[in-house]
């Protein structure tokens, strides 16, 4: 395994385009303030890109 990220999301997604409330869902993220840890791949970092202004992430 390579580097993990611990994703938590902060910022509500009223108002947001329906796919940023989808790419919310598939990092795993169910309810605000929410954490998960998620191994630091492209993909992963490309949906962080996405919805960079509503989580904060750390790697671990």
């Amino acid at each position: 395994m390579g580097k993990m990220l611990k994703i938590t999301w902060e910022k509500s997604t009223i108002g947001s385009v329906k796919s940023q409330r989808a790419t919310i869902r598939s990092l795993g993220l169910r309810k605000l303030n929410q954490t998960v840890i998620k191994e630091d791949t492209p993909q992963i970092r490309g949906m962080i890109d996405k919805v960079h202004h509503l989580v904060t992430v750390e790697e671990l």
